[in-house]
C-alpha cells in the first residue's frame, strides 16, 4: 500500500487561499452586478424604441405598445433580485434595527 505524504499547510498558505477565495467571490458578485446594469441599459433602449415604433404605427392606446416592456420588466426585476439579493431594500440588519427601535419606543412610554 502506497503512503501519501501530506504536509499540513502553514498559516500563510491558508491565509493566501482565503484571500484568493474572497477575491473570486467578490469578482463574481461585481460581474453579476455589471451584467444587471447592461441588461437594464438594453431594456431601456430597446423598449423606448419599441414603444415609439408600435405607438406611432398602431396608436398608444391599449396594452400593445407596453406589453414587451411589462413582461421583460418582470424578468429584469428577477435579475435585479439575483444580482443584489432580497436584502437590498431592507438590509441584513434591518429587522434587528426595527425591533430595537420599537423596543426603545416601548421603554420610553413606560417612563
Amino acid at each position: 500500500m502506497e503512503k501519501f505524504n501530506i504536509e499540513p499547510y502553514n498559516s500563510d498558505e491558508i491565509s493566501n487561499f482565503r484571500k484568493e477565495e474572497a477575491y473570486l467571490r467578490a469578482k463574481k458578485k461585481v460581474d453579476t452586478i455589471i451584467g444587471f446594469y447592461w441588461h437594464l441599459a438594453v431594456y431601456v433602449i430597446v423598449n423606448i424604441f419599441l414603444i415609439i415604433l408600435i405607438g406611432v404605427n398602431a396608436g398608444f392606446d391599449g396594452f400593445g405598445p407596453y406589453a414587451t416592456a411589462t413582461f421583460w420588466g418582470i424578468g429584469l426585476a428577477f435579475h435585479f433580485l439575483g444580482a443584489f439579493g432580497p436584502d437590498f431594500f431592507f438590509g441584513k440588519d434591518w429587522e434587528k434595527k426595527k425591533i430595537e427601535e420599537y423596543m426603545d419606543k416601548e421603554r420610553q412610554s413606560w417612563e
